[in-house]
Parts: structure tokens; sequence; C-alpha cells
């Protein structure tokens, strides 16, 4: 079967339960053990499922709400829903009860599957001003309030309902149906709920995993959340069309242990998650023995040669072998990505120095670019055709272009049916050929391949007129080792400035090395010794910019900016209007030229 057969999801599943009924289809850890699922005993499920939604009063084109940790009931959950003819609309886990209210009426939800009584309780803080919610089902634990169903009791009541009732349902849908609702994680305002159909998904996910030579058999791990499209066309959609095995990864906080024990054969993570890893790395190498520093630093240097001469076509360094064998191999091993072939970074931008930085241990990032509105991937990097900073070329089958104001636009088989009940603001994103506008700015090179530059919003307007990109400048400040995340602001302001958050790991070693006191955040943050020392590093920085994109002063944020401090979308994309609002006495103090808390540029 080629991507140009459109099908639906319930033919992908039949087809590859078929085929491969016998291989692992989920893996979950339970009770201390892995627990399996294969294809066979997955389709059975999802269509009890299906079938128990119908019995809860499921109709045709009415959502199925769903929020929750990733775990096998997720996946059963959204597959059922779709089998059922009905909308799966996730929820992020970290959502307020006000924000699942919100989904699940714009969704029309009929039903809601939570995870625990946590997520529960959000429901039943809101149930009463949902009038189409019908019923809710809980995945894990006994739930005791009418109107809530235990897992195990939603699915004795599919049982009632027969196969041919079900049979019926799946026959009425038609390729180019909508089958699932992505809601945007909204970075501004309430979200949207993107339509995407049957040929969307299968389209999209064929595309992207044939392209990267994802194998039947092969595994990958999921924690991201799963109501973004990323991780759906990655460990849901994905291995449904070859047949692959998702892990579920018990928690983020044991993702580095899970991804040991799995050794993925793809695994994508968003930019926060690379660097966190580089971060980890980096403190740990900080007390390595003098003679291993030295022998690191010398593969590194082999491997970023190695690795731009791969993306140019050329021949590796002549050591870069015994590179691999004395620092490469163990640190692909130590990781637990030793046989995975496609490191992916998606869904926010990436720093260059992070990108670098794990090219020059063996182990390249593709970058991808895409968004909800096209199922996903708009662009493909795989090893064979890669370019470090630049996020791939047009995925197989689709088509990539620039607008005359630099807006980069798609159109194919993967851009999305429009908004759920918004046609005015589906009207605003596709123009009348077809062309679906990012709202993101890039250039295309002579290879095709796509460099993204900002988003148009995201776009700063100085008091001068310049238009600056705070994204390229906050990539390079994260470039200093001990910076973890940075934001740039200055929109209507005379010059730039910066929010910065420190990494706790490099802290001590760093001030070690610029020779301050400082062995914590809260010491270093007001060492002036410290200070300088980083001021330094800022002033390198700015030496290689335009004068109107130089940062002129910054400020120390205690702590990080985080999920549950606002500050992060759940995909851990910078919500800069919350952190206006939020550090506004610190940007205030930014722009007071009296004052002397803020670092100074001497650019």
């Amino acid at each position: 079967m080629t991507t140009t057969d459109k099908i639906r999801v319930s033919d992908v599943l039949d087809r590859t339960a078929r085929e491969a009924g016998d291989l692992p289809a989920m893996k979950v850890k339970r009770g201390g053990e892995w627990q399996t699922t294969t294809w066979s005993e997955y389709r059975q499920q999802a269509r009890l499922v299906a079938r128990g939604f119908l019995r809860l009063g499921l109709e045709r084109g009415r959502g199925v709400a769903i929020i929750g940790y990733n775990c096998p009931e997720w996946f059963l959950s959204d597959v059922g829903a779709i089998l059922a003819g009905g909308f799966p609309a996730g929820i992020y886990s970290t959502s307020s009860a006000e924000q699942c209210e919100y989904i699940a009426e714009h969704a029309e939800a009929a039903l809601a599957v939570v995870e625990d009584e946590a997520q529960l309780a959000k429901f039943l803080a809101v149930r009463d001003r949902l009038p189409a919610l019908k019923a809710i089902v809980q995945m894990h634990g006994q739930p005791t309030v009418p109107g809530v169903y235990s897992w195990q009791q939603m699915l004795d009541l599919g049982a009632e309902v027969s196969e041919a009732e079900l049979d019926a349902r799946i026959a009425a849908q038609a390729p180019d149906d909508v089958c699932t609702l992505i809601y945007t994680s909204g970075t501004t305002g309430n979200p949207k709920g993107v339509m995407i159909s049957h040929d969307n998904i299968v389209f999209t996910t064929r595309s992207a995993l044939q392209t990267m030579d994802i194998r039947r058999g092969e595994y990958t791990v999921s924690y991201l959340p799963l109501s973004h499209i990323a991780e759906q066309v990655v460990t849901l959609h994905g291995p449904m069309a070859i047949a692959g095995c998702s892990w579920f990864a018990e928690s983020m906080d044991k993702l580095g242990a899970n991804l040991q024990e799995v050794r993925p054969h793809w695994f994508l993570g968003v930019p926060r998650v690379w660097e966190k890893i580089q971060e980890k790395m980096l403190s740990a190498g900080a007390n390595n023995p003098p003679l291993k520093k030295k022998i690191v630093a010398w593969a590194r240097t082999q491997g970023l040669k190695g690795g731009y001469a791969d993306q140019r076509g050329e021949g590796r360094p002549l050591l870069y072998g015994l590179a691999n064998k004395l620092v490469f191999s163990t640190v692909r091993e130590k990781l637990g990505l030793d046989r995975c072939r496609a490191q992916i970074t998606s869904a926010a931008p990436i720093s260059k120095s992070t990108l670098e930085f794990f090219l020059a241990l063996g182990l390249p990032v593709y970058e991808v670019f895409g968004m909800s509105e096209c199922t996903g991937p708009a662009t493909i990097s795989t090893p064979a055709k890669y370019a470090t900073g630049k996020a791939g070329w047009a995925l197989p089958g689709t088509e990539l272009k620039i607008a005359d104001d630099g807006e980069i636009c798609m159109r194919g088989r993967h851009v999305f049916k429009g908004y759920f009940k918004n046609p005015d603001a589906t009207a605003e994103s596709m123009d009348g050929e077809g062309w679906l506008h990012s709202g993101d700015i890039g250039t295309i090179d002579s290879y095709g391949f796509l460099k993204i530059t900002d988003r148009k919003k995201d776009l700063l307007i100085t008091a001068g007129g310049e238009n600056v990109a705070p994204q390229i400048l906050e990539g390079l400040l994260k470039g200093i080792p001990v910076i973890s995340q940075a934001v740039v602001i200055g929109d209507a302001k005379k010059y730039l400035a910066a929010l910065l958050t420190l990494d706790a790991e490099r802290v001590a070693a760093t001030a070690a090395e610029a020779g301050s006191p400082a062995r914590d955040l809260q010491s270093a943050s007001t060492c002036p010794v410290f200070r300088l020392y980083l001021q330094r590093q800022i002033d390198e920085m700015n030496q290689r910019l335009a004068k109107v994109q130089t940062i002129k002063r910054w400020s120390i944020v205690a702590g990080e900016f985080t999920i549950e401090g606002g500050e992060l979308t759940p995909t851990m994309k910078i919500k800069r209007k919350v952190i206006r609002e939020k550090y506004a006495a610190e940007i205030d103090a930014l722009y007071d030229e009296s004052a002397d808390a803020a670092g100074r540029s001497a650019a």
C-alpha cells in the first residue's frame, strides 16, 4: 500500500492486526514488570472500548474528552472513540477544571475518560455545566460517584453491544471524514480545535515513518502529552502504521531509566528534554578526572568534524572511529540510545549549541518543523539528509514555500480540515489556493532545507522600528553553558534585554571557573564576580551581532520557567505574555536607567 491510497484509521488497525498480530503493540510497567499487548489484542480491546462508548451513548460526530498520563487506556480510548465515529479530544493533564470544561463543551463531548481521582475531580467540579456529557470513565481505580464508570465497568457494558453494531458505525466513515480533534496548547487565548481527518493522519504517519526508515517491530517511548499531535504521530498512529511498539514511560522523572530499559529505535524529544539531557551530561562531565576530560574534548572535536562531514557527503576524520569506540558508543549506551537511528526534535525552537553538543558526541538530533494544523510534520530530517541548525526538507508528497513576507506555507494531504466550529479562523489560516499559513518566518536554501527564524507574532519591534527575532538570540544565550533558559524582551523599547535562568547543576563548576565563591543559584545570582563572568560571555556573544540585536541588560530569575509555574505550555514552549505579566517588576527594572541591579552590556 502506498501513500497515495486513501484509507481510514480502522483499515490501518485491521491490516496491522492481520499481518502482524503476534508482534507487540504496547508495553507498560505494572507491578514492576513490563506487560505486553500484541496487535491482535490491541484491535480486540480497541473494538471493545468502542462498543463500550456506544453503550454509554456516544453518537457520531461527538467528542470524547481524554485526560491523563500516557498509558494503554489512553491509546485505546483514542482509537475506540475513532472506531465508534466520535472525535477523541485530548486534554493536557496539567489543565484546570475550567480548561477541561472549555474543551469538553467545545468538542461537544458526550463522554470523558479520566486517568484517576485527581483528574476526575476536575470534571466533577464542572459536570453541571456540561449538559452534553453523558458519562465519565475512570482509567484507574474504582469510582463510587454516580455516572462515573470504572474501566472494567465500561468494558463490561461494551460486551453487551454487538460487533455488527460497531461494524455499521465504522462502515459509515470515509477517509476524508474528521476523526480527531487536536486542541492547540494556546500560548494566548482559548485553544482552537484542529480537525484532523483519517487521511490526514494515515498519510502523514506513513510518509514520515517510511522516509525515516522506521521498520516493523521497532520500539519507541511514549512520554510527551498525548493531546499533542507530535506525540500521537510518533507513538500512537505511527507504530500502528508499521507494526511498531510503544513503551510507556513510567513518568518524566523515570524517563532516563526507562530509555535504558527500552533502548528505542526512534525517539522524539522536545528541545527542553534535549537541553535537560545536555545539562546533566555537562554536570557529570565536570567531575571527570583531567585525563578523561581531555579524551572527551578530543573525541568531541572529531565528532563535530565528522558530523558536518556526513552532512556534506564527505569522509569522516581518520580518527573518528577511535573516538566512537572510546567515547561515543559509551555515551549512547548510557543514554539508552545505542540502537536509536532517529533522534528527533520538534514542537519548539532548539538552539544550535544543543544540536552541536549531541552532534559532537556522534548522536545527531534531527530537526522537524510542523504544527497541529498540518498533522504534525511539515518537514523531515533523516540520517541520510539533514543539516544542523535547519529544520529539514518538505515531507514527501507535500509542498513547502516561503511567502513574499517571509512566512512559511505548506500544502498537501497533511493539511487539516479546518478549525472546529470556527470558519473565520480557518479562512485566516488558509488561502484560496490551499496553502496553510504557519505564522512562522523562515527561508529555504538551494538544497531544500528550511531554516526557521521566528514567529511572526513573536517578532519584537523596537522603539527605533527595527524588527528583531527573539528566538535566534535566545538560542545564542542558551549556548552559554550555565544559562538554562532565556527570554528576550524589548518590544517598543529602545534596546533589548533578557530574563535568564541558571542551570543549577552547572552553577558550582562555573563559579569555580570564574573565581567566584558562589555555590548555588541564590549566591551566584548576587555574586559580583559570577555576574561579571556572565556579562563577559554575553558581551562576547554581542560582538557577533548587529547593534540592534545586542542584549544591553539582563536579569537572573530565581528558579526555572516551568509548566507548573505557567511560563511554559505543556509542550514546553515559552508563554511570552505570561512571562511579561509575571515578571513585570523585573522587566521594568531592566529599563530603569537609575537601577544597578541588572547586568549591563559593554557592547
